[in-house]
């Protein structure tokens, strides 16, 4: 068994999206085989945007750091699930990224240097996308998933950072969703 957390990404809480869809398959799958699973629906948290290297030094930590931090520590196998926003990943995900993934809990630093304390887990992330995936991969060379999986994930230890690029998420001929949710609930299964 593994113990899994899911980020659920998307931004906008007035309706469901595909993204939602998409971690719903995840869960599901990954709850049939046998899977532990929790998810954190990010836009239904009160994050406070940081604003200073005091406060994202403090101790003083706001709720959704400490409780994000628990389930990060909790898990085995962290999967997050973004719409492609303007290029990079929405704000409010990158928000949730830097109150709980702070020094001191995903990596230390100090007068030797830097450490990554979150080593063991496992990720896997899942961007959703209008333009076609290859668009993204080749001629953009999906900078803002490489950034993320380099700068962030990997920093802090998670490997291997595997990724799903979904594109042409607005067919509307609905076969691109089909094959996503169908993706998705492989990836549960196994937990990868």
């Amino acid at each position: 068994m593994t113990n899994v957390l899911i980020l659920q990404g998307h931004p906008d809480t007035s309706k469901t999206h595909l993204c939602h869809a998409i971690a719903d398959s995840y869960r599901t799958a990954a709850e049939q085989n046998g899977h532990h699973v929790e998810v954190i629906t990010i836009a239904d948290q009160d994050i406070p945007f940081l604003r200073s290297k005091e406060e994202w030094e403090g101790r003083d930590l706001p709720p959704v750091a400490v409780e994000g931090q628990a389930a990060v520590g909790a898990a085995d196998h962290i999967v997050l699930i973004y719409p492609l926003w303007m290029g990079d990943v929405p704000a409010i995900v990158k928000a949730w990224i830097e109150q709980v993934l702070r020094k001191g809990f995903a990596f230390e630093m100090d007068r030797k240097g830097w450490s990554a304390a979150l080593k063991g887990k496992s990720a896997r992330v899942i961007v959703t996308m209008g333009m076609p995936g290859f668009i993204y991969r080749w001629f953009f060379f999906a900078h803002s998933l490489r950034s993320l999986e380099r700068n962030i994930l990997k920093f802090c230890g998670i490997k291997p950072v595997r990724r799903s690029i979904f594109g042409n998420a607005e067919d509307p001929s609905g076969q691109a969703q089909k094959r996503f949710l169908q993706k998705a609930a492989q990836l549960g299964k196994v937990a990868q």
